[in-house]
């Protein structure tokens, strides 16, 4: 897929729908949200794989987590947070331009949060009972 074709490529482009951004990364909230104020962090140039980032590109990376989580505590005051990667389509992508998602947490938002991400397989989150 190419940067024309691209469905944030073309927002960063036209909407601006963004809550934060610095040289390298550009945050929004998600449209289909797990929680209330999950955002996605995604790369201002067109990259597909966590894996294709520049080594100086990171810095930016968390520089953009930092402060979109920052502006997420001011909002909706989360008791914790997931970061997740889709990284490739058999982990879950869909839109094929890298993006992190900071996924805010709430308590007894879930029954029991054992385990966090490794709940995306079913029966391999809750470890301690093994």
């Amino acid at each position: 897929m190419t940067s024309e074709k691209c469905v944030f490529c073309e927002i960063y482009k036209t909407e601006k729908r963004i809550l934060y951004e610095n040289n390298a990364f550009w945050t929004t909230l998600d449209k289909y949200p797990v929680s209330e104020g999950h955002a996605l962090i995604i790369p201002k140039k067109h990259v597909i794989s966590f894996f294709d980032l520049q080594i100086n590109d990171l810095e930016n990376l968390v520089n953009a987590l930092t402060e979109t989580k920052k502006l997420i505590d001011q909002q909706h005051t989360p008791d914790a947070y997931n970061i997740g990667v889709n990284d490739g389509e058999a982990a879950g992508r869909t839109v094929h331009h890298l993006h992190i998602h900071l996924i805010p947490r709430y308590k007894g938002d879930v029954e029991n949060p054992i385990g966090g991400v490794r709940n995306i397989i079913p029966g391999k989150g809750d470890y301690t009972k093994k």
